[in-house]
C-alpha cells in the first residue's frame, strides 16, 4: 500500500502555494479592471437626482440615464462574450475599459440630458465587455469549485467601490462639482491597463477561424431597443395602446423572431439557440432576469428614494445605502467560502431566493418616515439574496458548459441579467413617474394652500414643480418638503411592488437547477482533457483499424489453407507454380 512520504507532501505545498501565487498575480490586473468599472458607476450614482436636475431633465430623463447605460450594457454583453471564444481576451478587456472610461470621462461635459444619456449608451458598451469578460477571464484561471475562495478579493473591491463610490461621488457634488465624478476614474483606469498588461497572463487558445454574426447584432439591438423605448414612453408620449404602440411592439417581435431564425442558420452564431437543450442553462437565465431587476431596479431607486423622500444630500444618501451593499458583500463572501469547501452550492441558492422575495416585498411598504432601522434590514436582505445568487449562478452555468462555449455561456446568463435589469429600470421608472404624476394631483389642493402661504417663493416652486423636472427636495421649505417627500415615497414603494412576483419565478427556477458538483478543472485544463481524450480516442480508432486489418489477413490466411486441404488439385497447381520460380531464380 503505497504512502506519501513528507517529502512528497512538501513538495504538493510548494506546488499549491506557487500555483496559488500565480492566480493572485494574474488576478491583479482584472481586480482593478472591474474596480474602475465599478467606481465609475458608483461614484455618480448618488449624484443622479443633483446631475438630472441640473441639467433640466424630468423623471423620464432619470430613467433614460440609467437605462442607456442598461440598454448598451445588455446588447454587448453577448457580442463580446463571443468575441471572447473567437479573439484575444486579454486583448478584449483592455479595449472594453479604454471604451468604458473614455465615455465616461465625455459625459462630464455633458450640457443637456440628451448628450448625458448618449455617452452613457456608449460607456454601457465598454461596461458590457467588462462584465462578460471577467467572468470568462475567471474561468481560464480559477476552477468552479475554487472561485469561492477568491471570493474575498472580488467581495473587497465590491465593497470599496460600491460603498466608497457614492460617498466619494457625494462628497465631490457637495464640495466641489458634480462633473469631477466623472473624471476621477481616469488614473485608475490607466494604472489598470498597466499591471494588467504587466500580470494578465492567459493560457494559449487553439486558433479558430472568426466569423462574426452581424445580422444578430443588429437584430437584437433593434429588438432589445424599440421593447425598453416602448417601456419608458408609453401612457407619457402616447398611449399604451396606440399607433406607436402597435409599430414599436410589432417591430420588436418581427426582430426577434428574425434573430431565432437568424441564430439557427448561422454558423457562428451570437447566442447558440441549442445552449437552451442545457437544462441548467435554460433555469440560470430565467432566474438571472429577475435578480437583474432586483439587483439593477432597486439599487436606483434607492438613491432617489433617499434623496425624493427622506430629504437626504448625496453624501448622505450614499452612506444610507450601506446595509444593502452590506448584505450583497457578507453573503458573497460567505457563501462563497462554504461553496468551495463543501461543494455544495443549491442550498444557498434558494436560500438568496427566498432572500429576494422578503427584501423586494418589504421594500414596497416603506414610506418617508419608515424607522431607518427597518429599511436598513430590509436593504440587507434583499442584498444579501443578490450576493447568494448573482455569482453563483454564472458559476454553475461555466460548471456544466462546453469549454468552447465558455464565453458565450457566461455572457448569455450576464446578458439576461442585464436585461432584466434594463426592463425592470424602465418599468419601475414608468410605474414611478406616472404614481408620482397622479399623487401629485391627488394632493394639488394640499400643494397650493402650501404655496400660497409662501407668496412669490411659493410661485416659483410650484412653477419648478408642475414642470415634471425632479426637485431638490433638500432646499424646499417644511411645509411643502414633508408633501412631496410622502409623495415620492409612496410611488417608489409602489414601484418595488413589481420585482416581487418576478422574485418569485427566480426561485422556482432555482429550485428546479440540477444539482450538478462543480468540477476542479480551469477551462484551460478542461481544453487540454478534452484534446488528450481526442488524442486517445483517434489512437483506439487507429488500433481498431491496425486489429481489423490483422483480423481479414488472419482470415485470408486461414481460407487459403482451408482451400489446400480440402482441394487437392489446387494444391497441385501451386506446387508447379512454385517450381516453375525456383527454375526462373535458377
Amino acid at each position: 500500500m503505497a504512502t506519501s512520504t513528507p517529502a512528497t507532501g512538501s513538495v504538493a505545498i510548494a506546488d499549491e502555494k506557487r500555483r496559488h501565487r500565480k492566480i493572485l498575480q494574474a488576478l491583479t490586473g482584472l481586480l482593478l479592471g472591474m474596480f474602475v468599472s465599478m467606481l465609475a458607476s458608483t461614484v455618480v450614482s448618488t449624484s443622479l437626482p443633483v446631475i438630472v436636475h441640473d441639467l433640466g431633465g424630468d423623471q423620464a430623463a432619470f430613467t433614460w440615464v440609467v437605462t442607456a447605460t442598461l440598454l448598451t450594457t445588455a446588447i454587448s454583453t453577448p457580442i463580446w462574450g463571443k468575441l471572447a471564444d473567437l479573439f484575444n481576451r486579454k486583448l478584449l478587456i483592455q479595449i472594453a475599459i479604454v471604451i468604458f472610461v473614455l465615455a465616461t470621462a465625455a459625459a462630464g461635459f455633458s450640457q443637456d440630458p440628451g448628450t448625458l444619456i448618449a455617452f452613457r449608451a456608449v460607456q454601457g458598451i465598454g461596461a458590457g465587455g467588462l462584465a462578460a469578460l471577467s467572468q470568462v477571464i475567471m474561468a481560464d484561471i480559477i476552477s468552479p469549485r475554487e472561485r469561492g475562495r477568491y471570493m474575498g478579493l472580488f467581495g473587497a473591491v465590491m465593497a470599496v467601490a460600491t460603498v466608497g463610490g457614492p460617498l466619494l461621488g457625494g462628497f465631490i457634488t457637495d464640495t466641489i462639482d458634480w462633473r469631477w465624478n466623472f473624471f476621477i476614474a481616469l488614473p485608475f483606469a490607466v494604472a489598470a491597463l498597466i499591471i494588467m498588461q504587466r500580470t494578465l497572463h492567459l493560457p494559449p487558445r487553439p486558433k479558430k477561424k472568426a466569423r462574426i454574426d452581424y445580422f444578430g447584432i443588429v437584430l437584437l439591438s433593434t429588438a432589445v431597443s424599440l421593447l425598453l423605448i416602448w417601456i419608458t414612453n408609453a401612457g407619457k408620449d402616447y398611449d399604451w395602446w396606440s399607433t406607436e404602440t402597435i409599430l414599436m411592439v410589432g417591430g420588436a417581435l418581427v426582430a426577434a423572431v428574425l434573430f431565432v431564425i437568424v441564430e439557427l442558420r448561422s454558423k457562428e452564431p451570437l447566442i447558440p439557440l441549442t445552449m437552451f437543450r442545457n437544462r441548467t442553462f435554460t433555469l440560470a437565465v430565467i432566474a438571472s432576469i429577475s435578480i437583474g431587476i432586483a439587483m439593477f431596479g432597486t439599487s436606483v431607486f434607492l438613491s432617489q428614494y433617499m434623496q425624493l423622500a427622506r430629504g437626504a444630500t448625496p453624501t448622505e444618501a450614499g452612506l444610507m445605502t450601506i446595509p444593502m451593499i452590506g448584505g450583497l458583500l457578507i453573503a458573497s463572501i460567505v457563501i462563497g467560502g462554504l461553496v468551495t469547501r463543501t461543494g455544495h452550492w443549491k442550498p444557498y441558492l434558494i436560500v438568496g431566493g427566498v432572500l429576494l422575495i422578503a427584501g423586494s416585498y418589504l421594500l414596497s411598504t416603506i414610506h418617508y418616515d419608515t424607522n431607518f432601522v427597518l429599511v436598513s434590514l430590509y436593504m440587507f436582505l434583499l442584498g444579501a439574496g443578490v450576493g447568494m445568487t448573482m455569482q453563483n449562478l454564472v458559476l454553475i452555468v461555466q460548471n456544466t458548459s462546453k469549454p468552447s462555449e465558455i464565453g458565450v455561456a457566461s455572457s448569455g446568463v450576464t446578458f439576461f441579467r442585464s436585461l432584466g435589469g434594463t426592463i425592470g429600470v424602465s418599468v419601475m421608472g414608468a410605474a414611478l413617474a406616472t404614481s408620482a404624476t397622479n399623487l401629485f394631483t391627488d394632493r394639488k389642493d394640499d400643494i397650493g394652500a402650501a404655496l400660497m402661504a409662501l407668496g412669490e417663493k411659493g410661485a416659483a416652486i410650484g412653477q419648478q414643480l408642475a414642470s415634471g423636472t425632479i426637485p431638490q427636495v433638500s432646499a424646499l421649505p417644511e411645509s411643502i418638503r414633508v408633501i412631496v417627500e410622502d409623495i415620492y415615497a409612496q410611488a417608489i414603494a409602489h414601484s418595488f411592488l413589481i420585482a416581487v412576483p418576478l422574485a418569485v419565478i427566480s426561485l422556482i427556477a432555482i429550485i428546479f437547477l440540477p444539482n450538478k458538483p462543480l468540477t476542479r478543472m480551469t477551462t484551460s485544463e478542461r481544453v487540454q482533457a478534452s484534446e488528450a481524450d481526442l488524442a486517445t480516442v483517434s489512437v483506439a480508432e487507429g488500433m481498431e483499424t491496425l486489429t481489423a486489418t490483422a483480423t481479414v489477413d488472419t482470415d485470408a490466411a486461414t481460407r487459403s489453407t482451408t482451400a489446400g486441404t480440402a482441394e487437392p488439385a489446387d494444391a497441385a497447381d501451386a506446387a508447379d507454380a512454385a517450381d516453375e520460380a525456383s527454375v526462373t531464380r535458377r
